[in-house]
């Protein structure tokens, strides 16, 4: 295990300081760059301390948090962004602003709750500040789209009576809406707050220390030497690589920036078209998103919305994201083999076991991680406890490294696991000391002083990370507040009901529409929160199972990444493969078959999520339903991806391609018969292009 000595050293293929959405990377230079690097490494230890002790107030917790985000994020404008002195100074001063409203709501805690209701003057100033400052952050890191839409839902509470019906409310005065939006728990603090500070901020930090541990460089090793051989291989290497980046990472676009960088140059050498390649990795990064434990952080807001323990939202998540992946695999098979393009040679690639056998104690904070969640655990407290056992890790390193005798260095690791993983027993404090003892050891070994350093910086650029997430999810407040103060949802959702009793696809359809457009500029997370609270009632109301229906949303926030004409994570591809964005786009939207088709699916055939039984089930039992639904899905898919690529054995006639459409058409929808007459024609087309494609090649090779 000494070899792991030298694993922080190692340069990773995804570098942790690239630029965060519109941030450059770092913290900036001289000594603002200090100030801000330190205030986020503070950010990051409050937030770890309120995880791990909890013993401040929801609401206090929630304030400081957007406290230091608007800190931190004005901070690193200052230093990152603006150019002019005096624009530097403008920026800090709204940061400590900010701030400084957190500090009001600790201070004030008690006596809010006590007044609320009668605000006082002051009151009513910090709210409208720190309303003000989440726009204005939002509008700087995230860009218009989402601070245009909730600027559109604000000006609603504020103008709405005046509107016609059916969109005119009851009106609601300037206190009454500075209390909601600035105070309540249904505002800028309300749920998507309190998912960030309690959770995804948590994950994010994980998912940083993992990075600087060299996790990223096992998953590479690991898909070059397992797919690298495959047909496209470094097509493949990349699907498997972002699959898994994104057991750890929650931002698809920000995986399209740091995995691009070396997959997509590997692609085009290898022969891949441009857009392909990139849309390859727009495609394969942003399904990382639905890639469990960590889905992109919002199965955590999924189950604190649907109050569902997180198991169930990943057991939903577990088959449509192997078809998903599965999809992208097949996609790439066909179109290296249209272009004759074969695997890399597997001489030149790592051993993917061997680099597990060298590098496998990286794994167990992950594979900690994903037993605590299904154990039962609250996913703060497996957050906190995974990262702590990163931290355990390394901090061991430098000292593992100073043990000659392999056997003695077995003894230490094994010494050192169990008293970490006493925790379960003796509670946090002992996790806490054990950290604390290898910090005072590394001070005084070889290397221990710069593991520390590494463990420093860990913490700083996780803060950095969580700022996009953690400003969305403030400013998506503003519209969820919107809703619940004005009801204006119901309109929507009485809307959709109305569609869909005469024609429940139809409400689909709408819904995944309402997903893409809003989805245009905007991220997964707000993107979800939004179109969950609109058409998830409505898609309940019309039977569709609970979990389904926001599955069914989540799905079609993430196709909103690589549909044109934003395609956020396809215009983040597009400077790495050197063709345009739009061009991107029309290649992942048709890799992305999975990501279209299995929402569709599952509100037909729950089973497809793992939730309620059809009739298959009556007759056969539930697993015998849950693999038919599988087959028929993958069967279907393929048929699609064959149609769309032209390609199967050997390049497809156009009537093949049409009838492997419709027969993959068949075998998706849900209607009497459709089944039969999909596998029926399914196979018959397959059996005839085997058939075509073996005259050919005996033509060919005739004399």
């Amino acid at each position: 295990m000494s070899d792991l000595a030298a694993v922080e050293s190692r340069p990773a293929p995804h570098s942790t300081e690239e630029a965060v959405e519109g941030l450059p990377p770092g913290f900036g230079e001289g000594l603002s760059g200090r100030i801000a690097f330190w205030i986020a490494f503070t950010f990051s230890l409050f937030q770890l301390w309120t995880a791990a002790y909890g013993t401040l107030p929801s609401q206090v917790v929630r304030a400081m948090h957007v406290g230091f985000l608007l800190l931190l994020g004005f901070g690193l404008i200052a230093n990152l962004v603006a150019k002019r002195p005096a624009a530097k100074i403008w920026f800090w001063a709204l940061g400590i602003v900010g701030f400084l409203t957190g500090i009001y709501n600790w201070i004030f805690y008690e006596d809010l709750i006590l007044r609320s209701g009668f605000l006082t003057g002051m009151d009513l100033a910090v709210g409208t500040v720190v309303i003000a400052l989440v726009f204005e952050g939002a509008r700087r890191l995230m860009g218009l789209p989402l601070t245009v839409i909730a600027a559109v839902f604000l000006i609603y509470c504020f103008f709405g009576q005046y509107f016609p019906p059916p969109f005119i409310h009851r009106g609601y005065d300037f206190e009454l809406i500075i209390e909601h939006f600035g105070f309540g728990t249904e505002g800028i603090y309300g749920t998507p707050i309190y998912v960030s500070a309690a959770y995804i901020f948590i994950f994010v930090v994980f998912a940083a220390f993992l990075e600087r541990a060299g996790m990223l460089a096992l998953f590479n090793d690991f898909a070059l030497g397992l797919v690298g051989t495959w047909r496209g291989g470094p097509a493949q290497v990349c699907v498997m690589s972002s699959a898994l980046m994104g057991t750890i990472s929650g931002s698809g676009v920000a995986n399209v920036v740091a995995s691009g960088q070396f997959t997509i140059p590997l692609m085009k050498r290898f022969g891949f078209r441009s857009s392909f390649s990139g849309g390859v990795e727009a495609t394969s990064s942003m399904g990382g998103q639905i890639m469990p434990p960590v889905m992109g952080a919002v199965a955590f807001i999924m189950a604190e919305t649907l109050n569902l323990p997180y198991a169930d939202i990943v057991k939903a998540a577990l088959i449509p994201a192997i078809l998903y992946f599965g999809v992208c695999f097949w996609m790439v098979f066909l179109e290296a083999g249209k272009a004759g393009l074969r695997g890399m040679n597997k001489a030149e690639l790592p051993n993917p076991w061997l680099a597990v056998k060298e590098h496998w104690p990286l794994i167990l904070p992950l594979a900690a991680l994903i037993y605590l969640l299904f154990a039962g655990y609250t996913p703060i407290f497996a957050g906190t406890m995974g990262l702590a056992l990163v931290v355990v890790l390394i901090l061991g390193m430098p000292l593992a490294a100073r043990i000659g005798p392999l056997a003695f260095r077995i003894v230490f690791w094994l010494t050192l696991g169990f008293a970490a993983a006493s925790f379960l027993e003796f509670g946090v404090n002992i996790l806490a000391l054990v950290i604390l003892g290898l910090i005072v050891a590394c001070l005084f070994v070889n290397g221990g002083r710069e593991t520390l350093a590494i463990c420093r910086d860990a913490m700083a650029q996780g803060a950095k990370n969580a700022l996009p997430v953690g400003i969305a999810c403030a400013i998506v407040g503003i519209v969820i507040g919107t809703l619940t103060l004005t009801g204006i949802a119901s309109t929507f959702i009485g809307f959709i009901i109305r569609v869909g009793e005469d024609n429940l696809f139809l409400s689909l359809v709408l819904t995944m529409i309402t997903c893409l457009i809003l989805g245009m500029g905007i991220p997964t997370i707000p993107n979800y929160i939004i179109t969950s609270s609109l058409a998830g009632p409505a898609l309940l109301e019309l039977g569709v199972p609970l979990l389904v229906s926001h599955m069914f949303v989540f799905y079609f926030g993430i196709m909103a990444d690589l549909t044109p004409p934003v395609a956020l994570a396809c215009f983040a591809a597009a400077p790495m493969a050197k063709t345009s964005g739009f061009k991107i786009s029309i290649e992942a939207t048709k890799l992305a078959t999975a990501g279209f088709v299995v929402p569709f699916m599952a509100v037909y055939a729950p089973a497809l999520m793992l939730q309620d039984a059809g009739p298959i089930a009556a007759a056969w039992g539930y697993p015998v339903e849950v693999a038919y639904v599988f087959a028929k899905a993958c069967f279907g898919i393929a048929l699609w991806g064959t149609a769309v690529v032209g390609f199967m054995l050997t390049r497809m006639a156009m009537w093949e391609r049409l009838l492997a459409f419709a027969a993959g058409a068949s075998t998706i929808v849900a209607l009497p018969l459709t089944d039969e007459i999909g596998w029926v024609l399914g196979i018959g087309v397959i059996a005839q292009h085997w058939l075509r494609a073996r005259r050919s090649t005996r033509i060919a090779a005739a004399p």
